[in-house]
């Protein structure tokens, strides 16, 4: 046989009795998901700013990290919602490197996904607890939701998972919003048609069982800008990217139209300070057109506490080991403009 198997995971339901959400947590979350809900649907004008590391692989510097956006959210929390990047599961364009606290909660150490899960739900809930926010994480295997469902706010659909079917059936049965991103060609209409699958309802197998949603009127646009043949870097942010991505919205049948900016990956061609240009940008395209600003609901900013990223194995406290981040220093003063602008 192909395959080799390993250990019988525990199931969702399982890990949750095992690591449970307390009631003051659950509460937060409640709260949180009705406050980011109301900004999709237009009841808010608050602006979302998604922020985190690259990849979450270290508890201690994650939770610090978003201890720090606690206290800035404190500043802030009129305007603006900051929902931390806790991203525990990393797509890998050849399939090779780091993938994340998830299946490796030990960068340096062997894949192990029980040891994964138990890491992963421990961080999440520690910087709930640390920091009153909740977090976002994007969802590279469907089957994992069960896991995260209790303690995510925000969950993204990675550009390369944005056509496959499975993700956008899955979507469809968040009680949370649903970041679809452009994939790698940026064909909006790819992303389109994934955002109007993921709000209606489906029938389909998930882990072992017949199911039925009831779509996700919360799932939304993502531009992260794209690449062309060349591998060449194609932002989509700009005024006219926003102008078409609304005129397109309004030829279907999609509720609740909106946007989020990724300031980073191909829109900065991963030059991590050009987000800080790129979130004043956005910012001031949402004030020359209402129409563009009732659609931009949001950035997201790749950011750690030490800017930059490094080899596993440096050992240099928060600071990533994938893409390189913006600084913490950058970044608070980045988050206190935007409530500013926004």
């Amino acid at each position: 046989m192909s395959f080799e198997y390993i250990q019988k995971l525990p199931t969702p339901d399982e890990i949750r009795e095992e690591f449970p959400l307390t009631k003051e947590l659950a509460k937060i979350k409640r709260e949180r998901d009705q406050e980011i809900a109301d900004v999709f649907t237009g009841k808010s004008n608050k602006f979302l700013v998604i922020v985190g590391p690259c990849s979450a692989d270290n508890e201690d510097a994650v939770c610090d990290y978003v201890s720090r956006l606690g206290k800035v959210n404190e500043k802030v929390k009129d305007k603006l919602i900051l929902i931390p990047r806790i991203y525990t599961n990393k797509p890998r364009t050849t399939g090779e490197g780091y993938k994340g606290i998830t299946s490796q909660p030990d960068p340096e150490g062997k894949t192990d996904f029980h040891a994964g899960l138990i890491a992963m739900r421990h961080m999440q809930i520690k910087a709930i607890e640390e920091s009153g926010l909740t977090a976002a994480d994007e969802m590279l295997y469907p089957e994992n939701w069960g896991y995260v469902a209790d303690i995510l706010s925000y969950v993204a659909i990675g550009a390369r998972s944005v056509e496959d079917q499975e993700h956008r059936m899955t979507a469809s049965g968040f009680d949370v919003p649903a970041g679809m991103k452009n994939p790698t060609s940026g064909t909006f209409s790819v992303m389109l048609n994934s955002v109007y699958a993921a709000q209606q309802s489906h029938s389909f197998v998930y882990r072992g069982y017949e199911v039925t949603t009831n779509g996700n009127p919360l799932a939304h646009c993502v531009l992260r800008g794209s690449s062309n043949k060349h591998g060449q870097s194609l932002p989509n942010y700009h005024y006219e990217d926003l102008s078409l991505l609304l005129k397109l919205y309004e030829q279907r049948e999609i509720v609740n139209p909106a946007a989020i900016i990724d300031a980073n990956h191909n829109n900065s061609n991963k030059q991590y300070k050009e987000q800080i240009r790129i979130v004043k940008e956005v910012l001031h395209s949402r004030k020359l057109n209402s129409d563009i600003k009732g659609l931009v609901k949001g950035v997201m900013i790749e950011s750690y506490i030490e800017e930059g990223n490094q080899k596993i194995g440096d050992g240099i406290y928060g600071k990533s080991i994938t893409d390189p981040c913006l600084g913490w220093n950058d970044t608070e003063r980045l988050l206190l403009e935007i409530a500013d602008l926004a």
